[in-house]
């Protein structure tokens, strides 16, 4: 059927040779109670088992692998199925097959990261949608963030809603945001989600290999903004790199009476004194002052960014496009990996990344229904499933306007 380990490849047959029976028990079971087919590739446009269209409504849901359109990828583009974002067009074959046995779904509705038009794919974005037009489908797309509708995260994504016939759709109206990101948090979480010494360590250390090094990667990559109480996007990793989203706690002071950080007043993530070295250089660029906020070394006129209680850190593998971000009230948005998905807390100023739960919260399940979620799950993938949703505040409100 083309069960994965790694989200990446099929399993060979020896690899599921070697899980236990009570293993592919559970595999099996859990694909036919979720009636999962697996493999796109190998899925047909009956399966989809879409009849009687006089009569019912289906709206179909699809996405592809974002990898080789967005940012962090390396622009391979989705040309044709060879790329991992090149699954959109076994959607079209699917597609293709149900138009040929009369049953087209009534309603599209695409999901994917903003650079699906961007620059280098709005070729193929724009034969993707003349394709759908020959189906007989008319298209609205636009980017939507998840702040406009309900949840602190500064998840932007492209939605497409693709109807079947001559019809018109407007896409919902913005919304008032009323929560912050501390209001998702957990009162109290495991000391394995803190941010060790030893793992700052690892981040401050120099890498000759990389154009951007892992200190400068650690240190300068925090961006701030202007909005409140909102969570940067996450991702799917789970806190083993520098390229990781982190959260504070403590409340700021609005003013100081300088412009640079005291220079007595350095401490560490466990709130440690931290004196300068015989060069004059502080070992940290993670410092607090008078233990009122974290100060992140940025080139700003003051030298650093302020992140205090619920503050989101993006620390971001893409310094060349940024310059040190602390999210204010904010989490990053959320991605797969989730030690991306990071926060400053409690008030010793530590640093942390968020849990799953948090994740979760951040894309809009309810807590109830992630436990059902995280049975028999581990951790990295969770993350990983979190950073891969979709926002449900955004869907339901896509929905809502197709009534």
């Amino acid at each position: 059927m083309g069960i994965s380990s790694n989200y990446n490849e099929p399993m060979t047959k020896e690899q599921i040779n070697r899980l236990s029976e009570e293993q592919l028990k559970t595999i099996l079971e859990n694909i036919a109670i979720t009636h999962n087919l697996v493999n796109i590739q190998q899925a047909k446009g009956k399966d989809l088992k879409i009849i009687d269209t006089d009569k019912y409504d289906y709206i179909m849901c699809y996405s592809f692998p974002c990898q080789d359109l967005s940012l962090a990828g390396k622009g391979k583009g989705m040309s044709d199925t060879s790329t991992r974002s090149g699954m959109l067009w076994e959607v079209e074959r699917i597609l293709t097959e149900c138009k040929e046995l009369g049953s087209l779904p009534q309603c599209l509705i695409m999901e994917n990261v903003v650079q699906v038009h961007g620059e280098g794919n709005v070729e193929d974005f724009n034969k993707w949608q003349l394709r759908l037009e020959e189906l007989g489908y008319k298209n609205y797309w636009e980017d939507l963030i998840a702040t406009d509708y309900g949840i602190p995260q500064t998840r932007n994504r492209c939605f497409m809603v693709s109807i079947l016939g001559n019809y018109s759709y407007s896409f919902p109206p913005k919304q008032p945001l009323k929560l912050k990101l501390k209001d998702m948090l957990e009162g109290e979480v495991d000391e394995k989600y803190y941010l060790s010494d030893k793992m700052i360590n690892c981040f401050l250390s120099e890498s000759t290999n990389s154009k951007f090094p892992r200190k400068e990667r650690f240190l300068q990559t925090l961006k701030t903004t202007n909005e409140d109480g909102i969570a940067a996007t996450l991702c799917t990793t789970g806190g083993t790199r520098c390229t990781d989203n982190f959260i504070t706690n403590k409340s700021l002071k609005e003013t100081l009476e300088k412009n640079e950080i005291n220079d007595t007043c350095y401490i560490d993530t466990y709130n440690k004194r931290i004196d300068k070295d015989k060069s004059g250089t502080i070992t940290t660029g993670v410092s607090f002052r008078n233990n009122t906020f974290l100060a992140i070394k940025n080139n700003t006129k003051k030298g650093y960014l302020e992140a205090t209680k619920g503050d989101g850190i993006d620390i971001s593998s893409r310094m060349q496009h940024h310059r040190g971000t602390v999210q204010k009230d904010k989490a990053q948005t959320i991605s797969t990996m989730g030690g991306e998905n990071v926060s400053v807390v409690l008030n010793d100023l530590r640093i942390r990344k968020l849990t799953p739960k948090e994740c979760f919260r951040l894309m809009g399940v309810k807590d109830e229904d992630y436990k059902k979620v995280a049975k028999n799950q581990s951790n990295a993938s969770l993350y990983h499933l979190a950073g891969d949703s979709i926002v449900i505040d955004v869907i339901k409100a896509i929905i809502k306007e197709l009534l």
